[in-house]
């Protein structure tokens, strides 16, 4: 057997040696971590994660292969893929083809053979930072050639990158069996498991693009408003928070997830900020403040809202009190918000979680009980 030689490239001149996995050339992003055991067909499929390259904690990738049923989107998002033990058989009995197969054929340039435990060492102490897997030709650039390559990436700080991951046409998704009503979800990443969870809980699920209008939102009558997952910085989404602002206003029930979270805090009129390294993976634990249940749930961010933990607070934009409704035990960092005088609250983390851990899918409960319980006191 012979094998390709490739490199990982981080911006402050680490170098990580190993073998060209996927497809051959040149990938530039922000390289993070992602610690799940398993679920590499959902993270690399995940839209939340355009512009990085992940780093899998989990030493053996690719032995049960990829199939039909398992990706949370049309496409690999992922820029760049990097593995330490990449298995060479497939076995599975969902099984229809192999990672490998998958990366390349859609011009996913990978890496494996290199010491995954080491980069996440650097990452850890140093924070996320840009970085390049070359391979193939690219893999003969110098050293020095490489490096200047990854410094002028851009920085995921500042980057909107929702209109590379919505739908750029709306479609519905018809209610699991008797609807409660239409289902306003902006699209800025989400992935085909939030609109099924939603679709099971009654709702009519309208998938919207991001450059949607207030106006053309309530064309379709929504008895309720969500917001998804994505890639980004929240910062660059003034739009977004705009069109958030005019729903709450409304009055209209708001549900948002991850960067749906991070937007929420911003419409409510607090800040955010990147974190050193970020949440990455389905190991994380949370703690719901109000019922000290701690739950472990499935993360993929960057961003984080700087609202204060441990007392109710004021809405500086003007919606009245908010609690912290959800806190991260490793770092304290906020993992949702609850406004307590309208309808809205929204979680960090992804209660979706298609590959597990399970233990926040009753928010999808939660949200259908609170669109109902407005529902009969508007009547």
């Amino acid at each position: 057997m012979t094998f390709e030689a490739a490199v990982l490239v981080l911006e402050d001149g680490s170098r990580y040696l190993g073998q060209a996995y996927g497809a051959r050339g040149q990938r530039l992003g922000e390289v993070v971590f992602a610690t799940g055991m398993t679920g590499y067909q959902e993270t690399i499929t995940d839209p939340s994660y355009a512009g990085q390259i992940v780093v899998m904690t989990a030493p053996h990738i690719g032995n049960t292969g990829v199939n039909d049923e398992d990706p949370e989107s049309s496409r690999i998002w992922v820029s760049g893929f990097v593995v330490r033990d990449a298995s060479r058989v497939v076995s599975n009995y969902r099984a229809n083809g192999s990672l490998d197969d998958q990366l390349t054929e859609q011009s996913i340039v990978g890496i494996s053979g290199v010491d995954t435990r080491a980069i996440t060492r650097r990452l850890r102490d140093s924070g996320s930072m840009r970085g390049g897997i070359f391979s193939g030709a690219d893999a003969e650039l110098t050293a020095d050639e490489q490096l200047a390559a990854v410094k002028e990436a851009a920085q995921m700080t500042g980057r909107s990158l929702s209109s590379e991951v919505s739908t750029v046409e709306a479609y519905v998704v018809d209610a699991i069996g008797a609807s409660i009503g239409r289902l306003a979800v902006l699209d800025l990443g989400v992935k085909t498991s939030t609109l099924n969870y939603l679709a099971e809980r009654g709702f009519d699920v309208h998938v919207l693009p991001q450059t949607v209008t207030f106006d053309e939102m309530l064309a379709i009558d929504p008895v309720a408003v969500f917001y998804s997952n994505g890639p980004g910085d929240p910062s660059a989404s003034d739009g977004h928070v705009e069109l958030l602002t005019q729903v709450l206003k409304k009055g209209l029930p708001f549900f948002g997830i991850c960067f749906g979270n991070q937007l929420l805090g911003r419409a409510l009129g607090y800040g955010t900020y990147k974190l050193p390294f970020g949440h990455r993976g389905i190991n994380q634990p949370v703690i719901d403040v109000n019922t000290l249940r701690t739950e472990i749930t499935s993360h993929n961010h960057g961003f984080a809202v700087d609202a204060p933990v441990g007392e109710i607070s004021q809405s500086p934009a003007g919606f009245g009190r908010v609690e912290v409704s959800h806190v991260n035990l490793n770092d304290n960092v906020v993992e949702g918000l609850r406004a307590l005088d309208i309808p809205a609250f929204s979680v960090q983390y992804h209660p979706e979680a298609a590959s597990g851990p399970h233990d926040a899918n009753y928010l999808f409960d939660r949200f259908r009980d609170l669109v109902l319980e407005n529902a009969k006191d508007n009547k």
